[in-house]
């Protein structure tokens, strides 16, 4: 009885798992393959704490198949190769099914040893199943991504928390040797960040810290026993949200001083330089935009750098580029322009192309029309001829409004001398 309580609580089967109803629900699509036998590879891509691992061990219980684990933190190609000859040998002697490999963190996994997995993968003496908290387009090779189905794991809902700790109470038989009391659970929800996990790892402390046999749980006893207790920083998912979203606001608020000390945090914590890079380079786009363009191609450059310098020399690039960043000038127009923009198509549908300017690479589509009074902008005075480009039934809908900085109130001036009053700039 020596293993954590989110290890005594792991669901078995697919009706005892409490989330991702999107997924294993009663009409769900992955839940329907499980029970139709068809196990494609797959990647779960998904905070840390949703279920990942547990869902892989739930599918081979499900589908009787043998079921092999790495993790990619201490994996190497030599480990790969050994696990994929054990699976071999292991085909026919207990089932006709392939067996599953589960690698835990795949995008921890260098290129070349993703390789490895390539051939057993396309031969089929394996279906794969790997897990990651990052997204997997960035850090899966293309080759293994095009054989794997992606599936997207949420965070646990509030719902979904409560009824752990509920069934934590109940099932768990040490647990249930208490008499436990769950007057205030904000604290407790709200430090767990939606991982399961974590929750199950705190409850658990809160639990067994106490000698009496009764426990009652509220916000003030939470926050004293967590700050005795908790980790200056753990990479794989205690504190890296809470730390990566202090380093974002930090940079957005202007705040270099900030931005520099929780950036040093995760530097400190061992954190994957191209984790921070990466993100620095959406902030770049996301909260910078065209209130300075060279921020993008900065933190792009950045990104190259680090990736092919490492630690822990990358320390100091990533240092000058979230300083320059940080006093940046701000802007989300573009953020806020295609957000709105997909929000519309979701509203109005698959609009009609005005045939003005659609392609008539036929005779027939210009006999309809295809390409008529089209204005070729070169031809017209200072390259610009006013005609309508969005579909009519959105006529004069404005999606792009810049943002308050020397750069957009210049493209709002241009704007403006060009459209006149069409889009109210």
């Amino acid at each position: 009885m020596n293993k954590p309580l989110a290890e005594r609580l792991r669901p078995r089967s697919l009706d005892d798992y409490l989330s991702q109803q999107h997924l294993v629900g009663p009409d769900a699509a992955l839940r329907k393959q499980i029970k139709n036998d068809i196990i494609p590879s797959m990647i779960f891509w998904g905070p840390p704490g949703v279920g990942k691992t547990t869902l892989a061990n739930i599918i081979a219980n499900e589908s009787g198949r043998p079921f092999f684990t790495l993790s990619a933190i201490s994996s190497g190609v030599k480990d790969v190769r050994e696990v994929i000859e054990k699976a071999k040998q292991s085909e026919g002697l207990f089932t006709t099914k392939n067996p599953i490999l589960f690698i835990d963190e795949i995008h921890r996994f260098s290129k070349s040893q993703q390789d490895s997995l390539l051939g057993a993968v396309e031969k089929g003496w394996v279906t794969l199943i790997g897990a990651t908290t990052e997204n997997p387009s960035f850090e899966v090779i293309p080759a293994l991504l095009s054989r794997s189905q992606v599936y997207v794991l949420n965070s646990f809902s509030k719902d979904d928390l409560i009824a752990l700790l509920e069934r934590a109470m109940k099932e768990d038989e040490l647990l249930q040797k208490k008499k436990i009391k769950l007057s205030e659970i904000e604290a407790l929800l709200r430090l767990s960040g939606g991982d399961a996990r974590k929750m199950l790892n705190i409850f658990e402390l809160l639990v067994t810290s106490e000698e009496t046999d009764s426990v009652e749980i509220t916000n003030e006893m939470v926050l004293k026993k967590v700050q005795q207790n908790t980790v200056l920083y753990d990479k794989t998912g205690e504190q890296h949200y809470d730390i990566i979203s202090a380093f974002i606001k930090s940079i957005r608020g202007s705040d270099p001083n900030a931005a520099v000390y929780w950036l040093a945090r995760m530097i400190e914590g061992g954190e994957d330089v191209k984790f921070i890079a990466r993100r620095l380079l959406i902030l770049a786009s996301e909260d910078i935009g065209n209130a300075n363009p060279t921020a993008l191609i900065m933190a792009n450059n950045t990104f190259q750098a680090v990736s092919t310098i490492g630690y822990p020399e990358s320390k100091i690039i990533l240092s000058q580029c979230c300083i320059y960043l940080a006093t940046s000038p701000k802007s989300n127009a573009s953020y806020m322009a295609i957000n709105e923009a997909q929000a519309l198509v979701k509203k109005t549908g698959n609009l009609p192309v005005p045939l003005s300017i659609r392609n008539a690479p036929t005779k027939l589509m210009k006999d309809l029309g295809y390409g008529e009074d089209y204005k070729y902008a070169h031809s017209h005075e200072g390259n610009f001829a006013e005609a309508e480009f969005l579909p009519k039934e959105i006529s004069n809908t404005t999606l792009f409004k810049p943002g308050n900085n020397q750069r957009e109130l210049a493209q709002r001036e241009f704007l403006k001398k060009r459209w006149k009053n069409k889009y109210g700039y």
